[in-house]
C-alpha cells in the first residue's frame, strides 16, 4: 500500500498496544514500524534497477525479518522508555505487528508480498488497489481524533478501534466484493464458451466499484472490466502472448527476472521498432485497448550478445488529469 495508508495502519498499531502508557509517542513508533518494511526500496539501490524490483516485498517484508528484527527493537525500546515502564515483552509484540500488519495489508494488492520469504511462495489476494481513499482517509480521520485526547482519556483507545474496525471491515468488504465481480467475469467467460488456464480479478485505481480481470489462455490473454453500473455484457479484448519476438533471447537472465517477477503474467509487445515486455498483471494505463499501453513495461535492449531491461516510466506523459477522466467516465457504467 501507498506510505500513507502504512503509516496510518503502524500508528493505529501502536495506540493500541502502547498508547496508555505513551500517548501519542506511541503513534510516533508505530508510524516507524509501518514504513520499515519498505526501506527494502533503498537497499534495492545497491543493485541493477531489475534486481531492485525482484528483491521489493521480499525479506524485508516476511515473517523471519519481523521474527528477526523485533526482539533487537523491542530490546532498545524498552531500554529508551523503561521510565515509562514499557517492557521488553511488551516492546517486542509491538514491534512484531507493527512490521507484520505492514506486510499483511501489502498481501491484499496485486503486487503482493512473500510473507513467508524464503519459500518461494508471494502471497497477491488482488483485493485493493495501492491507493485506496476509502481505506486510508476513514482510517486517517479517525487517527486525528485519537491525537486531540491525552493518553489516560479512554476516548483515545474507542476512536482508535473504530478507526481499526472500519479499516478492517473494508478490507473484509473488498474480498467479499471481489467474489461477486469473480463469478460475474467467470459467468461471461463460460458465455463466449472461453476456456482458459488462470485469472486475477483486480480492482482499478481508487475504488472497488470497477473490477479488471486478465486471464489466461493457451495463445495469450484476455483482459476485460466490469462496473456495478453496467448495463451491458461484460466483453473481452485478446493479446496474444508473442512469444516468438524474443526467440534466441530467453535465456538471458533480466528475462528469466522480469518473467519470475511478473509470476509468468506476461506478454512482448513490438513498438517503432523496439521490443517491450510487459507486466499484464496491472492491466492497461489507458482505456484505448486496441492501442495497447500496459502499466508496467521494460523496454528489452539487445547489445553485444547481451540484454538488457529499461522500465518505462513516467508513460502517463502529463495526462493524470484525462486517464482520470476515462476512469471516471468508465466507472460510471458502459
Amino acid at each position: 500500500m501507498d506510505l500513507l495508508t502504512q503509516i496510518v495502519l503502524g500508528a493505529a498499531v501502536g495506540e493500541k498496544i502502547l498508547g496508555k502508557k505513551l500517548g501519542n509517542k506511541a503513534l510516533l513508533y508505530g508510524a516507524i514500524a509501518g514504513t520499515i518494511p519498505d526501506l527494502d526500496v533503498y537497499a534495492g539501490k545497491l543493485f541493477d534497477p531489475i534486481t531492485a524490483i525482484e528483491i521489493h516485498r521480499g525479506f524485508s517484508h516476511s515473517i523471519l525479518f519481523f521474527v528477526l528484527l523485533s526482539p533487537l527493537l523491542g530490546w532498545l525500546t524498552s531500554k529508551i522508555e523503561r521510565k515509562r515502564d514499557v517492557n521488553f515483552k511488551q516492546a517486542t509484540w509491538f514491534w512484531f505487528l507493527g512490521l507484520f500488519t505492514h506486510a499483511l495489508l501489502d498481501a491484499f494488492t496485486t503486487w503482493g508480498t512473500q510473507l513467508f520469504y524464503p519459500l518461494d511462495i508471494r502471497l497477491s489476494l488482488h483485493s485493493i488497489f495501492v491507493i485506496d481513499p476509502l481505506y486510508t482517509l476513514p482510517f486517517l480521520f479517525c487517527l486525528i481524533m485519537v491525537m486531540r485526547y491525552k493518553r489516560e482519556n479512554p476516548k483515545r483507545q474507542k476512536w482508535n478501534h473504530l478507526g481499526l474496525m472500519i479499516s478492517s471491515g473494508y478490507l473484509l468488504l473488498t474480498v467479499v466484493v471481489q467474489q461477486v465481480v469473480r463469478l460475474k467475469f467467470e459467468d461471461a467467460l463460460a458465455q463466449h464458451n472461453i476456456a482458459y488456464n488462470r485469472k486475477i480479478v483486480k480492482p482499478s485505481p481508487f475504488n472497488i466499484i470497477l473490477w479488471n480481470t486478465v486471464v489466461e489462455t493457451d495463445k495469450g490473454y484476455l483482459i476485460g472490466d466490469y462496473s456495478f453500473f453496467d448495463s451491458q455484457p461484460i466483453t473481452f479484448d485478446f493479446y496474444p502472448k508473442q512469444e516468438e519476438l524474443i526467440a534466441g533471447m530467453e535465456s538471458a537472465k533480466v528475462i528469466r527476472q522480469l518473467q519470475g517477477i511478473s509470476e509468468g503474467w506476461w506478454l512482448i509487445t513490438e513498438s517503432e521498432r523496439k521490443l517491450f515486455l510487459n507486466d499484464i498483471r496491472f492491466g492497461l494505463l489507458s482505456t484505448d485497448r486496441k492501442n495497447p499501453e500496459f502499466s508496467f513495461s521494460y523496454e528489452l535492449i539487445s547489445q553485444n550478445n547481451s540484454v538488457q531491461a529499461v522500465e518505462v516510466t513516467n508513460k502517463s506523459g502529463g495526462r493524470a488529469k484525462q486517464l482520470l477522466s476515462e476512469l471516471w467516465q468508465r466507472l460510471k457504467g458502459n
